[in-house]
């Protein structure tokens, strides 16, 4: 057994340093001399969710509960990777199962609030997170991550005091919390004439001198960026920017070629597909699509559609992706002959399945929004499979919203592609390619919205916005800053709760200098 021991500690070295595979595979091994030990099934479970592989991880976690059915931890783990395939109501009940049989077990709360939070279930989300910091404070944990989490709740509702406050709580424990500082800087305007301000870059500025981990370094790097360009002072803002990009260049590698690989072959694969058969066993509810690039204006656009007394603004889900990868989708190819049988099916699996997911959110509007910039791909699909709904697509001056990209740090593995200037210009570029062979075929179903022209006209252009999505007119449209009724989990969380504002536009001649790689390979 010291044998084991030995070999179970290195594993979990390994798996503290990050090296998943190895502990996957030294798991597989040690399994067929140890076949009956739940921890090992549990370790290689969590190697396996730390890769994103929770299909798999699920089997081993289901495996280490076959032994010892009363491993809170394992369940923990199991309702986590249910959730992240789409589970909800199981991963739910397990979480409500847990709790249950051990009130003070405070990682089900704050992963049981991160579900509710997927479900826009705020006020869920916040009890039960306050709950667990009143648990942690009980029993002297560390509450920091759970402020944290709590902090980016009460961000996603616009309720920047409570957000401050959480904040302060926060840097009196850690004075150098990268997520601390990161939050901070994300609801701050930067000016040189405020005292706080600058003290502020002068603690990130200190914070990058000290001895920080790779993710915590590039985090830093955006944040002090986004400072710098506040301040204006673009050459130190783009030096942050470049070493931060680096840094995940090399840390994650880019997704470039197998974006672009399957937008070559959506285009191929609907060349000849009929889009005007759709199938007509869709849900009643409609479903409005707001697409286009990441930081192209999608989230402004939902917050003003949503601001709307009959929609409810659902935010930026991965349902429809999930579900066209599973169903259509192997090795980057398409299912063509998938895809015409389903046209004509008298069951629709895709429209079933999103709002399968959506049943779960207890919506009485009869319009959703959906504002995940990345369904531009599946717009074909939108067009067969909700025949009901529209689509938005929302365009910005080329240079602003590649520059936009470079500027912000993504939480999403989708936009791995997001960190090197070719990159982004080659993504623009294949998104560019496809929205003009979507357009050719349907060129009445897509409404393209210039955020340029919102910006300065946005009385003629939200009525028009709105007049496309058939609804009447509606004065919260028109302050859609007001709306605090959808909550924003993106990267536009503090631009898109302001009054629509100028200085974004072709702001991307202050960096003209330090993106050549960028500008110069971009088609238009």
């Amino acid at each position: 057994m010291n044998e084991f021991n030995e070999k179970i500690k290195i594993l979990q070295n390994s798996y503290a340093a990050g090296y998943y595979v190895k502990v996957i595979d030294g798991c597989r091994r040690l399994a067929k001399k140890y076949p009956n030990n739940p921890f090992l099934y549990n370790l290689n479970g969590l190697a396996l969710q730390a890769i994103a592989n929770h299909k798999t991880a699920i089997k081993f976690f289901k495996a280490a509960l076959d032994i010892d059915s009363t491993n809170i931890s394992v369940k923990n783990n199991l309702a986590n990777s249910l959730k992240n395939t789409g589970e909800i109501k199981l991963s739910e009940e397990i979480y409500q199962e847990i709790i249950k049989k051990d009130p003070n077990y405070i990682f089900a709360y704050n992963n049981y609030a991160n579900l509710k939070i997927s479900l826009n279930h705020y006020e869920e989300a916040i009890n039960l997170l306050n709950s667990a910091i009143k648990i942690a404070k009980k029993k002297k944990i560390n509450p920091v991550n759970l402020k944290l989490s709590l902090a980016s709740a009460y961000q996603s509702l616009n309720n920047k005091k409570e957000v401050l406050n959480l904040l302060n709580e926060i840097f009196e424990i850690e004075p150098n919390n990268i997520t601390a500082h990161k939050i901070f800087s994300s609801l701050t305007k930067y000016k040189k004439d405020n005292k706080e301000n600058l003290e502020h870059v002068l603690k990130m500025e200190n914070l990058i001198n000290k001895n920080l981990n790779d993710d915590q370094k590039l985090t830093t790097l955006f944040s002090l960026a986004k400072a710098y360009d506040d301040l204006k002072d673009i050459k130190k803002a783009f030096n942050c920017l470049y070493t931060a990009n680096q840094i995940h260049h090399k840390l994650y590698k880019t997704n470039i070629g197998s974006t672009q690989k399957i937008i070559k072959n959506l285009i191929r694969t609907f060349q000849d597909i009929d889009l005007n058969k759709v199938n007509k066993n869709a849900s009643e509810k409609k479903v409005i699509f707001i697409c286009g690039m990441p930081r192209s204006g999608t989230t402004l656009v939902e917050q003003i559609i949503a601001a709307h007394n009959r929609v409810y603004g659902a935010g930026e889900k991965p349902y429809l992706y999930d579900i066209i990868h599973d169903e259509f989708i192997f090795d980057n190819s398409l299912n063509k002959q998938k895809i015409i049988e389903n046209q004509s099916s008298s069951l629709n699996l895709i429209n079933n399945k999103y709002f399968n997911f959506f049943n779960l959110f207890n919506i009485k509007e009869n319009i959703i929004t959906d504002k995940t910039p990345q369904n531009f791909m599946w717009i074909g699909f939108i067009k067969i499979f909700f025949p009901n709904s529209k689509i938005i697509n929302c365009q910005r001056l080329a240079p602003d919203v590649c520059l936009s990209i470079f500027k912000n740090y993504f939480s999403s593995s989708i936009m791995n592609w997001a960190y090197d200037q070719k990159d982004i210009a080659n993504y623009y570029n294949s998104y560019d390619e496809l929205i003009k062979f979507w357009k050719s075929k349907l060129s009445k179903d897509i409404y393209t919205i210039e955020y340029e022209k919102l910006i300065q006209n946005k009385n003629e252009e939200i009525q028009k916005l709105l007049k496309f999505c058939d609804l009447e007119w509606d004065e919260n449209c028109l302050n859609f800053y007001k709306n605090n009724k959808t909550p924003i989990q993106t990267a536009s969380i503090t631009q898109a709760r302001e009054k629509i504002y100028s200085s974004s536009v072709n702001n991307s001649a202050d960096y003209k200098e330090y993106l050549q790689d960028m500008f110069e390979n971009l088609i238009n």
